[in-house]
């Protein structure tokens, strides 16, 4: 049996080392596509990030310019802290206010169908009571 470090003495071994060349080459065609592959999506993830970065930033400069001065104390879970925490750590806001600020925005946003009922009930609420104001003010009469 003949290796690469040995000679070959009939050609049936020169054949089958031939093969394996061909066998080689083929990996290697598909390494070189994979390469290729992986470096196309490598070159565009520094584009794809800025465009990211780019999203993030109009969003939470329109939250900032849209809120108002209201300060409101609340108590959040250790979770909600350190998710805060790891929101300005990141850069994202300046700090843990401006980051809740933008979440309490969001989550009401995402419940919209929700506060809309519930200014349907005050309203229903409101009409209650002035009917039963005027049922009070016609008895004092």
């Amino acid at each position: 049996m003949s290796t690469s470090f040995q000679s070959s003495t009939d050609g049936s071994e020169a054949n089958d080392e031939l093969l394996v060349h061909d066998h080689d080459s083929e990996h290697e065609h598909d390494r070189a596509s994979v390469g290729s592959s992986v470096r196309d999506m490598a070159s565009r993830i520094p584009e794809q990030l800025s465009a990211i970065g780019r999203d993030i930033s109009r969003t939470i400069e329109r939250a900032i310019s849209a809120k108002d001065d209201y300060m409101l104390a609340v108590k959040v879970s250790p979770d909600a802290q350190v998710k805060l925490g790891q929101l300005v750590q990141a850069g994202v806001f300046g700090t843990r206010a401006e980051a809740a600020a933008f979440l309490i925005d969001e989550g009401i946003k995402v419940q919209g169908p929700l506060f809309e009922s519930v200014e349907q009930k005050l309203a229903e609420i409101e009409r209650l009571r002035a009917e039963l104001r005027g049922m009070i003010n016609e008895n004092k009469s």
